[in-house]
């Protein structure tokens, strides 16, 4: 029987962090062009994981870089950053942070097709019913939804395909150098789409949040890596990725003040419930 708890715990750690880390991103992006802060953001999380290998002497090991599914999951990383970023310019936030949840059911189908993991209908319909809760949290209008919404839906497949690509890094490359590789191919990415859009002047401020959020998104690469090589079911800890939003209204009240109505109450509670029914079937199969 697999033992999915170390998964389910470090994805939980890696969803606050995100969550965060994506707070101060858009702090930061009140400041600046959001290409620019992606980019920038990624040239730090490089620089803190390069410190972090130097400090932990895992630097021997970054010969691993150029193992084909580090490679790959770099570049897969870029991509659905990039993607996502180039829709949200065309439709709104809302609509996109919705279709971009679909992840965890990405997650789910690939793991089935690809690691050929045993998926039953009552973790399915947890896995649909955490989605459900957070369209009625997000609450998109059907009239918003255009071509863009689709590059959005693919960003979330190249997500899922990332992640999935983590199953076959082998053991011996370190976690850390599999987080440089991540933050150093969306930094590039962004870095050099902001160059060629124009840079533009910063206010000291957004630095400081950029610096805070590339600390939490490397971070959250560590937890996040942490969690897909734990040996855990895919279909399992894909599931509290939803978590997310739940930690987004709490900022998102804290901070700009949104308060969420009886509707996104509902999905709130929905969410937390399918969590929580993944949870205890997950105990009922250990026992």
């Amino acid at each position: 029987m697999v033992d999915n708890s170390r998964g389910i715990a470090a994805m939980s750690a890696s969803v606050v962090v995100f969550i965060l880390n994506d707070a101060l991103i858009k702090l930061a992006t009140e400041t600046m062009p959001p290409l620019q802060a992606i980019g920038l953001r990624g040239i730090f999380a490089t620089a803190w994981c390069l410190l972090a290998l130097l400090a932990s002497g895992e630097w021997r090991q970054v010969g691993g870089l150029r193992h084909p599914a580090v490679l790959a999951r770099g570049l897969l990383e870029a991509a659905a950053a990039v993607l996502y970023l180039v829709a949200l310019a065309y439709i709104p936030f809302a609509v996109a942070t919705a279709i971009n949840l679909s992840t965890p059911l990405f997650l789910t189908v690939l793991a089935v097709i690809i690691l050929k993991e045993d998926v039953r209908w009552r973790r399915w319909t947890a896995i649909v019913a955490g989605f459900v809760g957070v369209l009625m949290v997000i609450q998109p209008k059907l009239d918003d939804f255009q071509i863009w919404t689709w590059v959005v839906v693919f960003a979330s497949l190249v997500g899922a395909l990332r992640d999935i690509l983590s199953r076959y890094v082998p053991a011996s490359v370190p976690t850390l150098v599999v987080s440089l590789s991540s933050a150093a191919t969306v930094g590039l990415a962004g870095g050099v789409w902001a160059v060629a859009e124009g840079w533009q002047p910063m206010a000291w401020h957004g630095v400081l949040y950029l610096i805070g959020s590339s600390m939490l998104l490397a971070a959250g690469y560590q937890l996040l890596m942490i969690a897909l090589r734990s040996g855990a079911e895919f279909s399992v800890i894909g599931s509290f990725r939803y978590a997310s939003v739940l930690w987004a209204i709490v900022i998102g009240y804290i901070v700009w003040g949104d308060v969420p109505n009886l509707l996104a109450m509902a999905g709130i509670a929905l969410v937390v419930g399918a969590g929580l029914y993944m949870l205890h079937r997950e105990r009922v199969r250990r026992t």
